[in-house]
């Protein structure tokens, strides 16, 4: 009996592994990933107890919290567009994923990596809600809640020594918090420059995996180890403060340029110069301005029947964008009587200057900017000036969100937070340029009329913004420069907002209220954006940005 059955034993092992090799390699060969079959729904009313509480884990946050706004809208529209989405995507990723591919044809005796199927199934993602934040800078930020419970069919083949592999991907499960911040926003369509995305939690991510027809995600220990490894990779590249930062417009093309240095000018002399008086001498001036500011020439004194004049004068100009500015200098005799008669003009380019270098120009005065015209070739004079262009300290600006600079496609990069404290060299003399850009108003009111304007006063400076007609809630976006001898540590800033009568009214100004600005923090910390309570108004509230650059 014992022969017997040692006997069948070995006869069993010699027919059985031969007889389920054979079986296993035509299975190997021959077999076929299953089809993804559209899930079945059930209304909640047809739900027992138990599978209703269950659904209270997935009511959308739009019910739950307040601050998050029902998006019906998008649902419906990213619904009918999601088989046109699907096959755009689809070739998207086969795109992406083709340069990969090729770069393991021939290792590991692969011989080629291709998708047999790209099908993101018949359900879409879904906005749950989504939370608009206001910040004082010029953004917008949105936080979405997506959730996708997809039913995708993504068929992968591998061909390793002649023999097919197919790998399927299942049941897919995504969902996010991501941040998205729209900045800065431009003047241009579609009115913001960059796309700023990151993850404020790690990512939840579930899916099934069939290898030759059997699911892997079924091994013990396997599906855990997946699971964190997706959320730590996926964290380590998006999690906030990492950011996915997608550029849409060149920000250098639309965004205003903000101050870069000072232009010392120092007004020498002229020799020669054209005489313009009935009695045969001039009373000689220059006006000098800057191309592109849009401020109010300086001028120089005026000298009394010289045709040879000494000036040496200096005066300081503030420079956006040295390499496209041009100095623009006019010399002009002065009349009691009737306008004064320019007696010549020449033009210096500030890409002619190396920063921080002291250059003297002998200029030949011309009638008018026409070379070709025979009254410029006559002699007018010389004009001789000293113009050293100094730029600002890099390191007095000490917040985040530079957009000047280019940025490369899709690049990833740390958000730029500057957790340092303030320097030392920040209050220490110097002269630089505090600048006060006046954004706008709110609930302003006036008692005859709502025609606001702001008013800045700074060390005896006057300088106001344009005046808007009836509202409350005024946008200027208006920029102001003060150029000072030595950081205004110890200085404040007075900005009013006043209402000016445009029609039959018995009051022609009206003050809509006012606030004063210490100026030590935007010293110590390069700037301030902040929003303030008006004084003397009952609700208004003023929206200013100080900035102070040295040089």
């Amino acid at each position: 009996m014992g022969f017997l059955s040692s006997l069948l034993v070995i006869l069993g092992f010699g027919i059985g592994i031969p007889l389920g090799l054979l079986v296993g390699f035509f299975l190997f060969i021959y077999s076929k990933p299953k089809e993804v079959e559209d899930p079945v729904s059930r209304p909640p009313y047809e739900l027992d107890e138990l599978s209703l509480k269950d659904l209270l884990q997935e009511i959308p946050l739009w019910v739950k919290n307040p601050n998050y706004h029902s998006v019906h809208w998008l649902n419906k529209f990213i619904s009918d567009l999601w088989p046109y989405l699907d096959k755009e995507i689809g070739g998207m990723i086969r795109n992406v994923a083709q340069p990969i591919f090729a770069e393991y044809i021939g290792k590991f005796q692969i011989e080629s990596i291709e998708f047999e199927k790209i099908n993101l199934g018949t359900l879409p993602p879904i906005f749950n809600g989504l939370q608009v934040y206001e910040t004082n800078e010029k953004e917008l930020i949105l936080e979405p809640s997506i959730k996708w419970a997809g039913n995708p069919n993504i068929i992968l083949v591998v061909k390793v020594l002649s023999v097919p592999i197919t790998i399927q991907l299942v049941d897919l499960q995504v969902f996010l918090a991501p941040r998205i911040a729209l900045k800065p926003l431009v003047p241009a369509f579609p009115c913001f420059a960059n796309i700023v995305v990151s993850l404020m939690e790690k990512p939840h991510v579930d899916f099934g995996m069939k290898i030759l027809g059997g699911d892997i995600m079924s091994i013990p220990g396997l599906y855990h180890f997946v699971q964190e490894t997706i959320k730590k990779q996926v964290a380590s590249l998006y999690l906030w403060p990492q950011t996915l930062e997608i550029p849409v417009l060149d920000v250098s093309t639309v965004a205003v340029n903000k101050p870069v240095g000072i232009l010392h000018v120092n007004v020498v002399r002229a020799t020669k110069l054209l005489r313009k008086d009935i009695l045969g001498s001039s009373d000689p001036y220059v006006k000098l301005s800057l191309t592109g500011d849009g401020l109010p020439a300086k001028k120089t004194t005026i000298k009394k029947k010289n045709l040879n004049p000494q000036w040496y004068e200096k005066f300081k100009l503030i420079v956006k964008d040295p390499k496209s500015q041009v100095l623009h200098l006019q010399v002009y005799d002065w009349d009691k009587v009737g306008g004064h008669d320019r007696i010549g003009m020449q033009f210096v380019p500030l890409k002619q200057l190396t920063p921080h270098e002291m250059k003297e120009f002998k200029l030949d005065l011309l009638k008018d900017t026409n070379i070709t015209d025979s009254h410029s070739k006559k002699q007018r004079g010389q004009l001789l000036v000293e113009l050293t262009f100094v730029p600002f300290k890099e390191d007095t600006i000490k917040y985040s969100g530079n957009f000047s600079g280019p940025i490369e496609a899709y690049r990833r990069n740390e958000s730029e937070i500057d957790m340092s404290m303030s320097s030392d060299d920040s209050t220490q003399g110097g002269s630089g340029v505090l600048s006060v850009m006046i954004q706008g108003a709110e609930d302003v009111e006036g008692k005859c009329h709502n025609n606001p304007y702001a008013l800045i006063l700074f060390k005896g400076e006057k300088k106001k913004t344009h005046m808007l007609r009836k509202t409350r809630d005024p946008h200027w976006n208006e920029e102001f420069q003060f150029m000072l001898d030595e950081p205004p540590l110890d200085q404040k800033v007075h900005i009013e907002v006043l209402s000016k009568r445009t029609g039959i009214s018995f009051r022609l100004k009206e003050s809509l209220g006012h606030v004063e600005i210490n100026l030590r923090d935007v010293v110590h910390n390069g700037r301030i954006n902040q929003k303030y309570h008006l004084i003397n108004s009952k609700n208004g509230m003023i929206h200013v940005e100080i900035s102070w650059k040295m040089i």
